[in-house]
């Protein structure tokens, strides 16, 4: 694979969209590229905040999802009954991709470490950078709930969960820093507060 290949390859994540909001019928929903702006841009507003490094955080928010641009994004499930994936399996998956991804780029070895780093939530910037993952998803939400962007109605889309509220489940036990914590209840708060007008 060629550098202009590993790209285009890459590129195919501003393409592949969110799996969570479709199961639930979310009109037009957000790429994983999106997502991955997301991400930064919260990085950036709060790594003071959090106390860690903004440039590592951004650097790692930037590739946490790289490797979905081949595997597609596996939403994880309140209830692991309704997993798609098992964890081993897209944890491999999802390494190969990064190798296949980053074999022939300049700076595949940096991107490639990056990742791994996300991956391990060793370091105060990966796991910060995975709750501002967590949070985003649910800022995500709560503009989905405010924008009506789904039909709540949808009782097979629905079923274990009322609404949107199977991303605050799925988040909340995965919180590990008090900044991911705080901004997490701030919007679940206004969450609630919308969802139940």
């Amino acid at each position: 694979m060629s550098d202009l290949d590993a790209l285009l390859s890459a590129f195919a994540m501003k393409d592949e969209r969110r799996t969570g909001w479709q199961l639930r019928g979310v009109d037009d929903p957000e790429s994983v590229a999106a997502h991955a702006w997301g991400v930064s841009y919260l990085c950036l507003c709060f790594a003071g905040r959090a106390g860690v490094d903004a440039d590592r955080a951004l650097r790692l928010a930037v590739v946490h999802d790289v490797a979905e641009a081949e595997v597609g994004d596996v939403p994880t499930r309140a209830d692991p009954a309704a997993e798609t994936m098992p964890a081993a399996e897209k944890a491999r998956r999802e390494r190969e991709a990064m190798a296949d991804l980053t074999a022939t780029l300049d700076a595949g070895e940096e991107v490639r470490t990056l990742w791994e780093e996300y991956e391990a939530r060793e370091t105060p910037e990966a796991r910060f950078v995975k709750d501002m993952d967590l949070v985003e998803m649910c800022l995500q939400a709560l503009y989905y709930e405010r924008e009506g962007r789904y039909d709540a109605a949808d009782g097979e889309a629905f079923e274990a969960y009322d609404r949107l509220d199977e991303f605050f489940a799925t988040a909340e036990p995965r919180l590990r820093t008090d900044v991911g914590e705080e901004l997490f209840e701030e919007i679940r708060r206004r969450y609630e507060t919308v969802r139940d007008d």
